[in-house]
């Protein structure tokens, strides 16, 4: 039998990150955790105090897998990127919207995320303060479109459009000429996909970003 891998803080919060991956973040537990890697929950305690310890860790992890870059030449570029980055990183890892602005704990991942992306916003020319409005307005709006976009991944294709040709159907909806008009255009599958409306939404907060006028 091949001898087990040696149990590292690195080991312990890559399973916690498959479970909550799998279950959420409710199933995080240290005994979970333990089993998962096959030891002793008392053995975890050697390399992380808590099951908060454990916690504060994975939010930072999902941060690790958020890019960044910082190219100078086009600022509106360098941001998109990077909110499309952290879209990507925060769907694959859900769970951890809820955690995100209610954990005290900010890891050194997310603090290095949030430096760069200030440090674009303030070589494009914004000052602290509007650059701090710009960091908080994109993470707003990439946190929010990602919870819009898991909770419509429930619906399958087929039923929107079901419920579009429904809502065509029911004449007593007659009087509610705006939505018809976009039932009509679920129906005939020309409405937006999820990467055009999150590419058009970005694109209206990024020309709306303060002093944004003066750098374009």
């Amino acid at each position: 039998m091949p001898a087990r891998p040696p149990l590292t803080p690195e080991r312990i919060i890559g399973a916690a990150v498959a479970l909550a991956d799998q279950g959420g973040v409710a199933a995080v537990s240290m005994r979970k955790v333990a089993d998962s890697l096959g030891v002793e929950a008392m053995a975890l305690y050697h390399h992380v105090p808590s099951k908060d310890a454990i916690v504060d860790a994975i939010v930072d992890a999902v941060f690790s897998e958020i890019e960044v870059t910082r190219s100078g030449a086009d600022w509106r570029t360098d941001l998109e990127f990077a909110a499309r980055s952290t879209r990507a990183a925060v769907a694959r890892h859900s769970w951890v919207l809820g955690l995100i602005e209610s954990r005290d704990h900010v890891g050194a991942h997310r603090l290095r995320r949030h430096d760069a992306v200030l440090g674009v916003l303030l070589d494009a020319g914004c000052t602290p303060i509007e650059s701090i409005l710009g960091v908080s307005a994109l993470d707003s709006y990439v946190y929010g479109f990602v919870l819009q976009e898991k909770q419509q991944a429930l619906v399958e294709s087929s039923d929107a459009e079901e419920a579009a040709g429904r809502l065509l159907d029911d004449d007593s909806a007659a009087d509610l000429p705006h939505l018809r008009r976009i039932a009509e255009a679920v129906r005939d599958g020309s409405a937006p996909s999820h990467d055009e409306a999150f590419a058009h939404g970005l694109r209206v907060i990024l020309d709306g970003l303060p002093g944004s006028g003066s750098h374009r």
